[in-house]
């Protein structure tokens, strides 16, 4: 029996492979992007508002912080109470184009010791976890070689 592929979030993502993108919204009347997507108003409070309007965001940016993960966090973040915990590098990054931050974890295997600030990185399909029926995907930051 095959697990149902379902987002942690519905409408935060599409996509699989190179065409995966975060999705957020973009403001018309003042072109403020935002992430978690937003829609009903803006939130620039310099803004009168104005439509806003779906947009896959840059799908690479550079590292502004990052940490790890030793506790387990509270619902709605899904995690197997009967298994250990296993930490995680949690990133924070801005994106390449709209210059905001979003958080996201590293791909599994990637720690917080090789990370750096600055450091180049890419979003990715990922899986949050598993059940008998659910496959709950999300996203994760892989760190990307720069070549000069």
């Amino acid at each position: 029996m095959s697990r149902t592929r379902t987002p942690v979030v519905a409408g935060w993502f599409t996509g699989e492979g190179d065409g995966f993108r975060l999705l957020g919204t973009r403001c018309a009347a003042c072109a403020s992007v935002f992430f978690p997507r937003e829609d009903v108003h803006c939130r620039n409070p310099g803004c009168a508002g104005g439509e806003l309007q779906e947009v896959p965001l840059s799908r690479r940016g550079r590292i502004w912080s990052y940490t790890d993960s030793r506790y387990r966090p509270p619902s709605p973040y899904v995690s197997d109470p009967e298994l250990p915990w296993e930490p995680y590098a949690l990133i924070a990054v801005e994106l390449e184009s709209e210059r905001i931050v979003v958080l996201g974890q590293a791909v599994p295997g990637i720690t917080a010791a090789d990370l750096a600030v600055g450091m180049a990185v890419e979003v990715v399909p990922g899986v949050l976890g598993e059940d008998t029926e659910t496959t709950w995907t999300t996203w994760h930051w892989r760190p990307v070689e720069v070549t000069a």
